[in-house]
This record gives C-alpha cells, sequence and structure tokens, in this order.
C-alpha cells in the first residue's frame, strides 16, 4: 500500500508513471471485490470521486468524468478554490484547467462568493458579502501521463470534453484556517446541497469501469 508520501514522491518524480498506474488499479480492483470498504460520491462539479483514505490533513482520491453529460450541475457556478492544495496525476484522457483572476468589485459585481462548509454528505453553501468579477487568465490542458498542481485559494475550474472521459488520482493536503470557496449568482442566497453516495453495488460497477480506462492509458 502506497502512503500519501509516496505517491506524492513519485507524482514530483514523474519518472515512473507505470507505478502509479500499477496501485491504482489495484485500488479499483479491491474496490470492485469489496475488500476497501468505501462508497463513491457523484460531486456536484461532475466527476465521480472514490475517497481511497483520508489521514489527518491528508487526502487520496481518484477522480472520473463521464463521458456523457455530468449526473449533477453546481448551484453556485463551476468556478471555485480549494482549502487544501491539490497535486494531480492524469491517468485517462485530458483535463482542461481555467486558472480564473478574481477581483473585488462591489459596485459592478458579476459574482458573489459563497463559502462552501462540507459537514458529511452535506455542502452549505453560505453566501458572503464578497462581490467580484472574474476572467480566464490562463487555460491548462492536461494529458494521460501528465501531472499538475493547483494551489489553495486559487479559483480555476476543472472540466473535460464532452465525450472524453478522463481519471486521475488526486492528492489534497489541507491548508489551515482556508475555505473552500465559489461563486455563484449575485443575487443568491445561502443554502445546502446534499451530495449523492452511491451504493455499494454501484460503487463496484464504477471502480471496475474506471479500472478499464486507466488500464488503456
Amino acid at each position: 500500500m502506497m502512503t500519501y508520501a509516496d505517491l506524492e514522491r513519485e507524482i514530483d518524480r514523474g519518472t515512473r508513471p507505470e507505478l502509479l498506474r500499477g496501485w491504482v488499479l489495484t485500488v479499483l480492483d479491491d474496490v470492485a471485490e469489496g475488500r476497501r470498504p468505501l462508497l463513491a460520491v457523484r460531486h456536484p462539479l461532475g466527476f465521480t470521486c472514490l475517497p481511497v483514505e483520508r489521514a489527518g490533513p491528508d487526502g487520496i482520491c481518484v477522480h472520473a468524468w463521464p463521458a456523457g453529460p455530468p449526473a449533477g450541475q453546481p448551484t453556485t457556478s463551476a468556478m471555485h478554490s480549494h482549502s487544501w492544495d491539490l497535486l494531480s496525476h492524469v491517468l485517462h484522457g485530458r483535463v482542461r484547467n481555467e486558472l480564473i483572476e478574481v477581483t473585488d468589485a462591489p459596485v459592478d459585481p458579476a459574482w458573489r462568493v459563497y463559502e462552501v462548509h462540507s459537514r458529511g454528505d452535506v455542502d452549505e453553501m453560505a453566501a458572503t458579502d464578497r462581490l467580484v468579477t472574474a476572467v480566464t487568465a490562463t487555460v491548462e490542458t492536461h494529458s494521460a501521463g501528465d501531472s499538475y498542481a493547483l494551489r489553495a485559494g486559487g479559483f480555476h475550474t476543472s472540466e473535460v470534453d464532452r465525450g472524453q472521459p478522463a481519471v486521475t488520482v488526486a492528492l489534497g493536503r489541507t491548508t489551515p484556517g482556508a475555505c473552500d470557496l465559489s461563486l455563484g449568482a449575485v443575487d443568491g442566497r445561502s443554502h445546502r446541497v446534499r451530495r449523492n453516495r452511491c451504493d455499494p453495488a454501484e460503487t463496484a460497477r464504477m471502480a471496475r469501469e474506471i479500472a478499464q480506462l486507466v488500464a488503456r492509458g
């Protein structure tokens, strides 16, 4: 079993992608056969998350974007920032990250900033007083075999092309005092969103389907 530190080191080195692929395939096989008791989550941002491990501030997940339309849509927007540093390695397909420049604009805003407080399967979307504009500063595309990092607090979107599935292994390390944020409607209000957690049979099916993509590279 590779630890967070092991995976971080291998992704940083970038010299043994087959080791990462083999580890993920072993994890997916364990999930599919019920040896690793976890449940997949359909994330509001359009991907499926397999939460492999959580140890203190560190988390390891496998993220998979479907070929078809996403099962859910965010109630705010796809533009968001993490409370944690992300290090990700693409195992299949192609992921497009748009890095967003956000500027305070209390007079003529385009968006309101929402704080995202997660408690179990419920996300509390808390409308703040911060009003902003947002423009795309950089677009980065990462294909199978590539790795990328997104720092806590940086607004971005992460998407795939329609009909082109993608799979990544994602490492997250929480930044003390930081908060997950999302951009939403200026006239929106605080609300709650419940994440769709799959049952064991559906999780096993998804693990097998994701494994087929990872094996193809």
